[in-house]
């Protein structure tokens, strides 16, 4: 049975641009801002919502990007400042649900559309130019709050204000928070979950398998 476990607040998209830093120009999407109204979500992503650099955004397992109301407040309190929606670059911005927690390949009913969760955010240096801070990116992986990536199972339409349902997670019970562990700390054991457990997204396995490969090769 699916259960309530929150809601959306504010649903954003954007385009690239071309914005200078450091001397170049680089082109991003991380500026995206709240919309109006009901947004389709289509395999691979937000109408109206797009990625600069294909090679590490986007693609269907990280078509959407989510991140939590209850985390802004954190960065509120930490960084001093009051931080709009769609600053950390999310497409939904939920209330309710700790997404540090959520269950990898956990399906998830917003509108009328139906999302499957992937993976954590590992941030680029992208997020330091949208926070004019490049060791924000630092700052941003140590605070353990990476907001969640969902794929689109099914399409429909979101909206702020819409509530969120759960199925029940899956019996293996690896989280976002468990893959940015492992990320930290490649242990044998947790590298050897990402492999096996077929909900973690292809690009994660294979990492998992490098590092189990190195290891080998130098014999730990």
């Amino acid at each position: 049975m699916a259960e309530l476990i929150g809601s959306v607040v504010s649903v954003n998209v954007g385009e690239p641009r071309d914005v200078q830093w450091a001397g170049r120009t680089v082109s991003t999407a991380i500026w995206k801002a709240p919309v109006a109204g009901r947004v389709a979500a289509r395999d691979p992503n937000l109408l109206g919502d797009g990625q600069a650099d294909l090679r590490v955004h986007g693609g269907s397992d990280k078509a959407v990007y989510a991140y939590a109301s209850e985390d802004y407040r954190w960065w509120e309190s930490e960084l001093g400042v009051e931080l709009p929606y769609a600053t950390f670059g999310e497409n939904l911005t939920t209330e309710g649900i700790d997404l540090t927690n959520v269950v990898v390949g956990q399906i998830w009913r917003v509108g009328s559309a139906r999302l499957r969760v992937t993976q954590p955010r590992l941030p680029c240096f992208k997020l330091g130019i949208r926070m004019n801070d490049a060791s924000f990116v630092d700052r941003f992986e140590r605070a353990g709050r990476p907001g969640t990536y969902l794929r689109i199972e099914s399409s429909g339409d979101i909206g702020a204000g819409d509530q969120v349902t759960a199925e029940s997670p899956p019996p293996h019970g690896l989280t976002v928070s468990s893959i940015v562990r492992t990320y930290r700390e490649p242990g044998s054991k947790q590298l050897h979950q990402l492999i096996d457990i077929d909900d973690v997204p292809e690009v994660w396995r294979a990492w998992a398998q490098r590092q189990l490969r190195r290891g080998e090769r130098r014999g730990t």
